[in-house]
């Protein structure tokens, strides 16, 4: 066999791994990344703002951004993954934890928007009773203009690796970039929303652990929430490690923590 025979045959066995979905634009499991603004940038910075708002507990509680049915919250270590799964979790769960931690606000908002997906991307700090966290979080929006995959990282070294791969990318948009969002057919797609049942999301989280873990905490997202929360010490030396914060001495979670009962506000309506 030639050298170029022994190319296309391991190139062709590297395409057969690949964990890219290979659905075309305007199919129902396409990628976000087919998807162009429809809004101007002005929008889309309102509602990422927006989101930040309905977890400050100064703000209007009934003030809340559009949107998808299926909307997900992905958080990556420290924090507890899926936290978010359907329009009335991401709603009410986060009411609720405003109502509940009446000292968390979020006093630094540096949002902007972009040509392509996510079209919204936020470095945010938020204090929790004098106590900052520093965070990055990206949003993608469908065709409607609502919000329908919200990802977030702790900007803290040593945690999960934030999505850009140098620091002078400080706003991810460089190709070599590696987010999860980027990875979700059907977020794409023409009803512009997450489909775990569309078979384009099924065959690629056959392929994909990452997606595959997603599956598995939407399909049972109660479940996955407290089995996650209860491997942590505690609520409080997780704070600890994603914020900066010392580690406590005798880990309980504070007023200021996210427990899976406030997260899980309303998961009668989860996936619906």
């Amino acid at each position: 066999m030639t050298r170029a025979l022994l190319a296309a045959a391991a190139a062709t066995l590297l395409l057969g791994c690949s964990t890219k979905s290979e659905v075309p634009c305007g199919s129902s499991g396409a990628l976000a990344a087919c998807l162009k603004p429809t809004k101007e940038p002005a929008y889309y910075v309102a509602q990422a703002e927006l989101y930040f708002d309905t977890l400050d507990y100064t703000k209007d509680p009934e003030k809340v951004p559009f949107y998808s049915r299926h909307v997900v919250r992905w958080e990556w270590y420290p924090w507890l993954k899926l936290t978010a799964y359907g329009r009335a979790i991401m709603v009410q769960g986060n009411k609720a934890l405003t109502i509940r931690d009446k000292t968390t606000t979020v006093p630094v908002k540096d949002c902007r928007a972009f040509g392509k997906q996510p079209f919204a991307r936020c470095y945010v700090e938020f204090d929790y009773g004098g106590k900052r966290c520093p965070i990055y979080e990206e949003f993608f929006f469908n065709d409607a203009g609502e919000t329908t995959w919200v990802e977030a990282w702790s900007v803290l070294p040593g945690k999960h690796p934030l999505p850009m791969r140098t620091p002078s990318d400080r706003w991810a948009e460089a190709a070599d970039v590696v987010r999860l969002g980027d990875k979700i057919p059907t977020l794409g797609g023409p009803a512009g929303d997450l489909d775990i049942d569309d078979p384009a999301f099924r065959s690629a989280a056959a392929r994909d652990p990452e997606i595959q873990d997603l599956l598995d905490r939407a399909t049972n997202f109660t479940q996955s929430l407290a089995a996650e929360l209860s491997a942590r010490p505690s609520e409080e030396e997780m704070y600890a490690d994603g914020c900066g914060w010392p580690m406590p001495v005798h880990g309980d979670a504070g007023a200021h923590s996210a427990d899976a009962g406030a997260l899980d506000a309303g998961s009668g309506d989860a996936g619906r």
